[in-house]
């Protein structure tokens, strides 16, 4: 069974496709990791994916949902961890979890329940009450999943999750991702630029370049297209070796071209 479906998924800002008639899907329970380089449209395509923008064509179904007519259903559905952290820094961890399902409706007895049992999970229970600006860059990610996983997510995203963080941490995360994974069948959505996760986590992976998706497949069926031996040279063998800009970097430099164009 799928949970996301994806058809002729566009995204244009005047004649700019940022995300160009993309397709694929993703079942149920599984690890899917997203890639592209920098600018290749995946933050706009989990932007439309989780109701923050709204596509210029084709159709998305998340969970059985519309995320334009059903928004309020997919937001129920999936939890979502930014690459900038979205904790307050002025909170305990505790408050911020107890915020979190609040903000959820989630009633109180089974909301501080799942807080001990999901903070438990992420090792920080015994850090409950400290302030989360006191809270080392791997601690603050822990909390975030923590705080995702709160009501009970169908899908959790996850925007460059491990950006920044030590291996260990690394590591860890993922252990408990993939332990949650197994556990509750929690579909798990992420991109990321450390090809070695993705080789490692993902059962299947997109890769999306200017826009389209130019491969998919697992990470064996990737190496075997492009006949190399590791994600990474599968990676730069199908998108180049030229650093490229973000994408917002992107969208903003045509936007005061097209101005000074005067357009």
């Amino acid at each position: 069974m799928d949970v996301i479906k994806v058809e002729n998924l566009t995204k244009k800002f005047d004649d700019f496709a940022a995300v160009d008639h993309i397709s694929f899907d993703v079942a149920e329970g599984e690890i899917f990791a997203f890639l592209g380089p920098n600018g290749a449209g995946k933050s706009t395509t989990i932007k439309m994916l989780t109701t923050l923008l709204a596509p210029s064509e084709g159709s998305i179904e998340l969970n059985g949902y519309n995320p334009i007519n059903d928004s309020n259903a997919v937001r129920r559905s999936i939890g979502i961890i930014f690459q900038d952290p979205s904790l307050d820094d002025e909170l305990t961890a505790f408050e911020n979890m107890e915020f979190h399902g609040v903000l959820y409706g989630i009633p109180k007895k089974v909301r501080r329940e799942r807080i001990k049992q999901l903070m438990e999970f992420v090792e920080l229970w015994d850090r409950k009450n400290s302030l989360v600006k006191e809270f080392s860059g791997g601690m603050k990610r822990r909390l975030e999943i923590a705080r995702g996983l709160l009501h009970h997510p169908k899908v959790l995203f996850l925007d460059e999750p491990t950006l920044g963080l030590d291996p260990q941490t690394r590591n860890h995360m993922w252990s408990y991702l993939q332990e949650l994974n197994k556990a509750k069948r929690t579909t798990v959505f992420f991109t990321t630029h450390y090809m070695e996760e993705a080789d490692r986590v993902a059962k299947r992976i997109a890769i999306i370049d200017h826009g389209k998706i130019i491969a998919s497949g697992s990470s064996a069926e990737l190496k075997a297209q492009t006949k190399t031996e590791s994600l990474e040279d599968a990676f730069l063998a199908l998108t180049g070796k030229v650093i490229r800009e973000e994408e917002g970097s992107n969208l903003d430099r045509m936007r005061m071209f097209r101005k000074a164009r005067g357009k």
